[in-house]
């Protein structure tokens, strides 16, 4: 017989099974004896009141031995198969070639970056000399800006698809359990590379194909359906099925549409800053304690608040992380965040954003690039202000709310480095004008995070895509290009590691019913 309850155990007692036993056979009111093994089936943190506790839903197994069902893919040999390409190698390219393999259909995954091995060399040069590489940096490449920004896995799009089969995929190519446990699951920078490697040596044992340093510049149209993509290299791939799963950075693909008249549309995105503190007052704030508790992770927050009608948001929150650089170009800043597996770095991070919607932008409901350009422009102005080599503008948190610039700098996590500016000089009025109101609120929520310890780093600019790529509901194509399936972030459909994973396995759904 097995029974799920929820217990409350002190983080003292969170790794002692013995404890945890005694606690559920106290609650099914049964003796310990007869309690065989357990399973944490799902586990969170409870920090609302000062005894911070854990919350886990446990199986027991009573008067049985306990039997857990181990996740196994079920793939195919699709060497010689009918053939899909998938534009781009991150999460929704990889998960779509997955599910190609399940049903038996050949992926053919073009990728415009280099292999995860191979990009290290490049993240290596921006973050050390301040070079960007505009085909390999953290958002080009093998698994994509996920890979090498942090391998957060927290979704919420459980209605969109399987998020435990996606989970349990990477499970089975080398990632820790517990992010089936976790209600915050978190793999981290360390780790998903060989992760992603993994995945990929499987793709390719069963007949698919991935090729790196293939820029699709064009998709090949014969009476309104997908023949044919050719890359910057002069390669020409054939299929009748084409996954655009380009991810949100790479803009020559929405060029292309414009210089062949298909339809875009603008989209909202944020815009703010990173925002860094040292973790020990996140922790302090979150756990109400002078020191963390070695069984507790480092604390994460979640803030929200309305100013000038506007939403200000925390987005993509990195405990123990780091400000990595994310420009795509040269000629622009661009900010994320990541953590390690440990989340182990003295610091913490966030995107704190504001929506950017159309009737913010003069024509935007009639120019689909109105709000990419918008973005491109702050991310140049922030390149500007910093004075190259990748060098962030940025202003400490009571300097930015008091409009007064900084004599100096907190050391910080941003390795290309730092440069005191104004930030009223990237950000437009209406964003500043609502961080500086929200700021000291999220201050008075959360005891400490109000201080001049902190620092702002522009700019957060990448949240999403300004453009969507439209596709019909049911079928997920084009309206205009009959098998061109607009897929995950790059097309306006997801955000994040897991929901891209999802959409680009819907996709391959959708794409399995047309044949």
């Amino acid at each position: 017989m097995q029974k799920e309850i929820e217990l409350a155990i002190s983080p003292d007692f969170i790794k002692d099974e013995n404890y945890i036993i005694q606690q559920g056979s106290i609650k099914l009111k049964i003796s310990p004896n007869r309690i065989k093994g357990i399973h944490i089936r799902k586990r969170s943190i409870d920090a609302r009141s000062r005894a911070v506790v854990y919350r886990i839903r446990v199986v027991f197994f009573i008067d049985e031995s306990p039997i857990l069902h181990q996740f196994t893919s079920n793939l195919q040999q699709v060497k010689d198969a009918k053939p899909v390409i998938i534009i781009g190698a991150g999460p929704a390219g990889l998960f779509a070639a997955y599910r190609c393999l399940e049903i038996g259909l050949k992926p053919i995954v073009l990728e415009r970056g280099k292999s995860v091995r191979d990009r290290r060399r490049d993240l290596a040069r921006i973050n050390r000399d301040g070079v960007v590489n505009p085909e390999s940096n953290y958002c080009f490449g093998e698994g994509g800006a996920g890979t090498y920004s942090d391998g957060k896995l927290y979704t919420r799009s459980d209605k969109r698809g399987n998020v435990e089969k996606v989970l349990s995929i990477f499970v089975e190519h080398g990632a820790d359990a517990d992010i089936l446990v976790d209600a915050r699951p978190h793999i981290g920078t360390n780790k998903l590379p060989h992760i992603i490697e993994d995945m990929r040596t499987r793709i390719l044992e069963m007949g698919g194909e991935i090729h790196f340093d293939s820029r699709v510049d064009d998709i090949i149209v014969q009476f309104d359906e997908v023949t044919a993509v050719t890359t910057a290299d002069g390669k020409r791939f054939e299929a009748n099925h084409i996954l655009l799963a380009t991810g949100h950075s790479a803009r020559d693909i929405y060029e292309l549409f414009r210089k062949k008249n298909w339809q875009l549309e603008a989209k909202p995105f944020a815009l703010g800053v990173r925002i860094e503190h040292p973790q020990s007052i996140i922790d302090q704030a979150q756990y109400h304690c002078s020191t963390r508790h070695e069984n507790l992770p480092p604390a994460y927050y979640s803030l929200v608040e309305q100013v000038n009608d506007r939403g200000v948001f925390s987005f993509c929150m990195c405990p123990g992380g780091i400000i990595a650089p994310c420009s795509t170009e040269p000629d622009e800043i661009v900010v994320n965040g990541w953590s390690p597996s440990k989340r182990n770095n003295i610091t913490a991070n966030s995107g704190t954003v504001i929506q950017i919607n159309l009737e913010d932008i003069p024509n935007a409901l009639n120019n689909p690039f109105a709000l990419l350009d918008f973005q491109r422009k702050v991310e140049q102005k922030a390149h500007q202000l910093g004075g190259g080599q990748l060098v962030a503008p940025a202003q400490r948190m009571v300097d930015f709310v008091e409009n007064r610039l900084s004599q100096d700098l907190p050391v910080n996590s941003y390795k290309p480095g730092t440069k005191s500016a104004d930030l009223n000089e990237v950000l437009p009025s209406f964003v500043h004008e609502a961080l500086r109101g929200a700021l000291p609120i999220f201050g008075k929520k959360m005891r400490g995070y109000y201080t001049n310890e902190a620092i702002l780093v522009g700019v957060e600019s990448r949240t999403s895509s300004p453009i969507r790529i439209p596709r019909d509901k049911e079928t997920l194509q084009h309206p205009q290009i009959k098998g061109l399936y607009p897929c995950a972030e790059g097309a306006g459909y997801a955000g994040g590691i897991v929901s891209a994973a999802i959409d680009g396995i819907n996709c391959v759904d959708a794409l399995y019913k047309s044949l």
